[in-house]
């Protein structure tokens, strides 16, 4: 953040959140780290506006140097996962679950046909109102994910994606398959793309920066594909990739390549975290 931006972010609003929520500054700092970086990998330019919008402290989200490759990574594949379910159907309903200040249906920008609903908390839907304001084609609800009441707001008649990056592991395992049996009853067909940590990855919550920093839990951790199968018998798991095989790490720093190339060839490491894709 340039000392101009500094400047003007001290009059924007003042951010303090804690637990879940806060782990949403954290992405938001990365990804505008990579939009300034000399080779980015995601170029969100306007996660990086929208970060000199408003007033908190950057050393508050836990981001380690270098950290910001993961989350553009991470964006990156989720996005391309989503252009390829837009591409197939030109008339359809997304459902963006924990949008937090995610800027995806600005990176994706989907047609006139698809009707977009960003879903959070209502503390999140407010900041996230007043630094994005409307978007035509997009709906903001505020509501807990795990509230059924909100399914009543949302077209039922067309082909669904459910997006849930950075969310699924921050519930409890109950609630998460209530919360996945509930969507697949609720649309005729779909697809569900998120993130997840195996129960390794759970147990080892405080070596994340972020999730530490922000004094947040990590609940649910899924070791195998079929646990989420056994969710709802409509459920077919059609893509499990490990983060190191998501990405191309050649292009990263050292430690990163290090990193990836443990995380592709010990066991361990290589299912600790990993992006799935199920049909319903």
């Amino acid at each position: 953040m340039t000392d101009s931006a500094r400047s003007k972010a001290a009059d924007g609003p003042r951010v303090e959140l804690r637990g879940a929520e806060a782990t949403m500054l954290a992405t938001l700092y990365g990804r505008a780290l990579d939009a300034r970086s000399p080779d980015p990998i995601l170029g969100d330019m306007l996660a990086a506006e929208t970060l000199d919008k408003i007033n908190f402290d950057p050393t508050q989200t836990g981001l380690r140097p270098g950290d910001h490759y993961s989350v553009a990574m991470r964006a990156e594949f989720l996005d391309g996962w989503t252009r390829e379910f837009l591409a197939r159907h030109r008339s359809a309903t997304v459902l963006h679950l924990g949008c937090g200040l995610d800027t995806r249906v600005w990176r994706v920008n989907p047609g006139p046909g698809v009707a977009w609903y960003d879903i959070d908390l209502p503390d999140v839907i407010a900041l996230r109102r007043t630094l994005f304001g409307d978007r035509t084609g997009s709906t903001m609800i505020a509501s807990s994910v795990t509230d059924p009441a909100w399914l009543a707001e949302v077209p039922q008649d067309r082909p669904t994606l459910v997006v849930a990056e950075g969310l699924v592991y921050y519930l409890t395992e109950t609630g998460g398959r209530a919360l996945l049996r509930r969507l697949v009853d609720s649309f005729p067909t779909g697809q569900m793309i998120f993130d997840g940590f195996s129960r390794l990855g759970i147990r080892l919550q405080r070596l994340n920066g972020a999730v530490h920093k922000a004094a947040a839990t990590l609940h649910w951790g899924i070791d195998w594909p079929t646990e989420l199968e056994t969710i709802h018998w409509r459920l077919h798991c059609t893509d499990v990739v490990g983060v190191f095989d998501a990405s191309d790490f050649s292009v990263l720093s050292t430690r990163y390549q290090v990193l990836a190339a443990l995380g592709k060839n010990v066991p361990a490491m290589a299912n600790m975290a990993r992006y799935y894709r199920l049909d319903f």
